[in-house]
């Protein structure tokens, strides 16, 4: 007979987790888009290279500034309304994105600036939903399970890209009503946010307690477990949420994260770019481009199965990051396609694994609403480098008339997070105590 245990767990994970899922599909989706439309709308309205990666970065500007201040409205009206009212805003403003060049018109201002406010926009509207989702795991997930959750969850990063890159090339070939494929792309790929968000509304389940689809003994085993867990982390360490903000390992979280996020984001911006110089069609460069995605899932499920056995947390963030270093440099530094399309396809699965496995970390230290604080302070200046990766890529290709600066400088970023990862110091004793399993330290 199945223990309560792993049949509570089984039944939240499989109520949870494919909705999360298709959330962060979307949300995912509709952040780096531009990427794609890029390939015609830089031509349609008037953009160079480092215009384009400032614009792209700026979206990461706003999104810093109300990470924190989100998550705290989170843990305040609950993850339901909060997220719902996340998707439906970023959905809105996305859409926007179709008709630049008619916003152009009317306000007077330059398709340039336009794009910047959007891009600003998006990213005021997106801020809270990564960390609110990592912050509400933690209300449904013991510790134990943390590094499996999260790369499920995260999954639909890169699946956002196997499925979303042919769809996206290929919605590049669509024409009618006076509008091109670039507008289209951002119309259509924009809908599933805003009617998702109706969908959060009345499908998650703010805490436990609340859990109908759970029966009595299973909501009752669920909270004694995680209150047994927070007390222990409590009775640790009670971390106040400006202590959070100050805490050393929460900054050197936070400086892992921002390097990660540099050769993350300043790839995945002109990946369509990178691969369309191939001499391939729109679509061609839709698969093509989904391809080192296909290897990011394989890798962040894995790597996030042996974090979770093993509990080398640490360890496992530095091995993925220098294979994020190896296949980003590496990339910059050869010319044939096949190797350049490899050595992204390795560097991918570094850059996939490394946010599940840099997750738990954090969540073994803090708790409650400083754990709000705290997750959305390392996701927010982790994501400052969302900023100025694509910038630094698109200034240098400008510059030099190719990638091969730019992957160089981002590849040097993944090798300093990886040694600075090391210096991460996480006891995992509050991580097994309340499951019983022996402790280690490191």
């Amino acid at each position: 007979m199945m223990d309560i245990e792993t049949k509570t767990i089984r039944k939240v994970m499989w109520r949870l987790m494919p909705f999360l899922f298709v959330c962060y599909f979307v949300a995912y989706l509709d952040r780096v888009n531009v990427g794609f439309a890029k390939l015609q709308m830089n031509a349609a309205l008037g953009l160079s290279e480092a215009a384009y990666g400032l614009g792209a970065g700026l979206f990461f500007i706003s999104y810093f500034l109300l990470e924190v201040p989100s998550n705290l409205a989170l843990d305040r009206f609950g993850a339901r309304l909060w997220i719902a009212r996340i998707m439906f805003s970023w959905g809105i403003i996305s859409g926007l994105f179709a008709f630049i060049g008619p916003i152009s018109g009317m306000t007077g201002l330059s398709n340039e600036w336009v794009f910047y406010i959007l891009r600003f926009l998006l990213g005021a509207a997106e801020a809270g939903f990564f960390p609110g989702i990592i912050f509400y795991l933690t209300l449904w997930f013991p510790s134990v399970y943390r590094a499996r959750v999260v790369a499920l969850f995260m999954l639909a990063i890169p699946f956002s890209s196997i499925l979303g890159a042919p769809v996206s090339g290929a919605l590049l070939n669509v024409t009618g009503f006076g509008l091109d494929g670039w507008q289209w792309l951002f119309i259509i790929e924009a809908i599933p946010s805003v009617l998702m968000a109706f969908g959060v509304v009345f499908y998650l389940t703010d805490r436990p307690a609340q859990a109908g689809w759970l029966a009595e003994p299973e909501r009752r085993w669920l909270q004694a477990r995680l209150d047994a867990e927070h007390e222990q982390k409590q009775a640790a360490e009670h971390i106040s949420i400006g202590k959070s903000l100050r805490d050393g390992r929460v900054l050197a979280c936070a400086f892992v994260y921002f390097c990660l996020n540099a050769a993350s984001y300043g790839v995945a911006f002109f990946l369509p770019t990178i691969v369309k110089g191939f001499g391939v069609s729109n679509f061609q460069t839709g698969l093509l481009a989904a391809l080192p995605f296909v290897f990011g899932a394989v890798g962040m499920v894995l790597l996030g199965r042996s974090s979770d056995r093993t509990l080398k947390r640490r360890e496992h963030v530095c091995f993925a990051l220098v294979l994020a270093a190896v296949g980003v440099a590496g990339a910059g530094l050869v010319s044939s396609p096949v190797l350049v399309l490899g050595l992204l396809c390795l560097s991918q699965i570094g850059v996939s694994a490394t946010p599940p496995l840099l997750w738990p970390i954090p969540s073994a230290f803090l708790t409650g609403t400083s754990a709000a604080a705290g997750i959305a302070a390392i996701n927010a200046l982790g994501n400052l480098s969302g900023f100025a990766g694509p910038y630094m890529m698109g200034y240098l290709r400008d510059a030099t008339g190719n990638f091969t600066a730019g992957l160089l400088l981002l590849g040097g970023c993944a090798l300093v997070g990886a040694i600075v990862s090391m210096t991460l110091k996480v006891s995992t004793h509050l991580e097994t105590a309340a499951a019983g399993r022996p402790a280690m330290a490191h």
